[in-house]
């Protein structure tokens, strides 16, 4: 009897292990999608923007672009080692907010060499102008002007280890900069020893100063030669087990902190180097405990931001999740309070950080994909009602609840027996009324794993006018095939006879 129905489902050679096959093809690669466009950014520590001369916060003071004349003259008074020399090392400063004067600046002969002279000065007050000069020129969107400050890399990374916090965090910022979009810049970082200087300065008790190497790490980590020239690097250092440390310190030292190092293991897992390590260190069990800290506080009125450190660990765990069985990453997690923490991350966040709810269904969809322990889980906690609450939501979650229903659904019978009884069959007419081709899809894929396992549900389906919503789709080229194989396979009126579901159900129980 199965055969026949089986052989029925596949007209022109599309039939159930087509389909079957065609949708373990889109679930391989929902999971691995997580490797979203990486983004590099510069960013910017200047006093002006801070306060300005009234005493007013956060007004930066725009300053005219200098002549080559000005730059000259202002180089030659600062060399002449008058009093006045952190003033005119602040006029250049300000000048060189302007990318023109930046341009300007790196063109004159001898002018790089004459600021490194003063950032390597004996004078406190002296250097620390002369580094935000360097700063500033580090900010620049002019590849060259990046790697006129090519000489100053050794000595920027030399005083990581000096006592200033704010002298440090400023060296590591300016690093930073020159890291983003300077492949001639990196280049010459590896060699000169900044993994080892990253990872003497990670162990520093300031926060500003962690703050700042994690944004220097995360900008070297997006490179594109990362994965064979970077991550291998630091992998061999002592810095993973201290971003797993700060990660995990229970926001001791801020949000900032464990923000900046959650992307930095995001973007080491995303390149598949040697996450067997990181799984030997405790990633997975940190990221988990942490996740679950952090639901706890949901109740709580201290959620403000919360969001940009959930969403690293998310696609962090996401993706190890991903990894291939055949590499001996295969990850194990058996905490279901983990699909309760998810829930409530998607209920607290869905009005005002919508994005949150997608990544809570990327994990989720990881999760149920090939254990049955959380597709039980998903079912006992009660949680499908506030599944099928999302499907009304925007075109991507509602795709990824889809999905995670189909991967319960293909658990088996007693499954699909207790989807039905949580009233899925509604929500599923209300997502095949839609006019996205892929919702539509994957709407039939689910409809198509109830019924294989559950063929007494066709009769329910028929009548909540089931089988108009499927024929809204029937003239659709991409669906018209389905349709008419799920037609073919379920709703024919031998599908109907109660002795023929049972042969039916008998025949598909040894095969799940």
């Amino acid at each position: 009897m199965w055969s026949r129905r089986s052989s029925r489902y596949r007209p022109d050679a599309s039939g159930l292990e087509e389909l079957r096959g065609r949708r373990r093809e889109q679930e391989s690669a929902l999971r691995k999608a997580r490797r979203q466009q990486q983004l590099v950014s510069k960013r910017l520590l200047r006093e002006d923007s801070l306060v300005n001369g009234d005493g007013q916060a956060g007004v930066d003071i725009a300053a005219e672009p200098l002549s080559e004349q000005e730059i000259l003259q202002l180089l030659r008074d600062v060399q002449r080692g008058t009093e006045e020399r952190k003033t005119l090392l602040s006029r250049l400063r300000q000048g060189l907010q302007q990318k023109e004067t930046q341009q300007k600046f790196v063109r004159l002969e001898g002018s790089m060499r004459v600021l490194i002279g003063l950032f390597t000065s004996s004078l406190a007050n002296i250097q620390m102008e002369a580094a935000r000069c360097l700063h500033e020129l580090s900010h620049s969107s002019d590849p060259t002007v990046a790697e006129a400050c090519l000489p100053a890399t050794s000595y920027l990374l030399t005083y990581l280890s000096g006592h200033s916090v704010e002298f440090t965090e400023l060296c590591l910022y300016t690093l930073g900069n020159l890291a983003v979009e300077s492949d001639a810049v990196r280049k010459q970082l590896l060699p000169q020893g900044i993994i080892p200087a990253l990872a003497s300065c990670i162990q520093s008790p300031h926060v500003a100063v962690l703050e700042g190497l994690g944004y220097v790490l995360s900008q070297l980590l997006q490179a594109r030669e990362a994965p064979t020239k970077i991550i291998p690097l630091v992998l061999d250092s002592v810095l993973p087990q201290h971003m797993l440390r700060l990660v995990s310190s229970n926001l001791e030292l801020g949000m900032g902190v464990a923000v900046e190092f959650s992307w930095c293991l995001h973007y080491i897992v995303c390149s598949h180097v040697n996450n067997v390590l990181l799984i030997s260190q405790g990633i997975v069990s940190t990221l988990v405990l942490l996740l679950l800290e952090l639901a706890s506080m949901m109740s709580k009125a201290v959620t403000e931001g919360l969001e940009l450190l959930i969403c690293p660990l998310l696609r962090c765990l996401s993706n190890l999740l991903a990894e291939d069985e055949t590499e001996g990453c295969k990850v194990q997690i058996q905490d279901e309070r983990l699909l309760v923490a998810l829930f409530l991350f998607m209920q607290y966040f869905l009005q005002q950080h919508p994005f949150l709810v997608q990544e809570c269904l990327w994990l989720l969809n990881n999760l149920t994909a090939d254990e049955s322990i959380f597709c039980s889980a998903v079912l006992t906690l009660d949680l499908i009602p506030a599944l099928l609450q999302l499907l009304p939501c925007s075109r991507m979650v509602t795709l990824l609840a889809l999905t995670v229903l189909c991967n319960i659904a293909e658990k088996g019978p007693a499954y699909c027996h207790q989807l039905h009884q949580k009233a899925v069959l509604p929500s599923l007419l209300s997502t095949l009324a839609l006019s996205d081709g892929q919702v539509v899809g994957q709407s039939l894929e689910l409809l198509h794993l109830l019924l294989l396992h559950l063929p007494e549900a066709a009769d329910d389906f028929l009548s909540q006018a089931g089988l108009q919503a499927l024929e809204q789709h029937q003239d659709n080229p991409q669906l018209q095939e389905r349709v008419r194989a799920l037609r073919e396979t379920y709703f024919q009126p031998a599908a109907a006879s109660p002795i023929s579901r049972a042969s039916a159900s008998a025949a598909v129980l040894p095969s799940s």
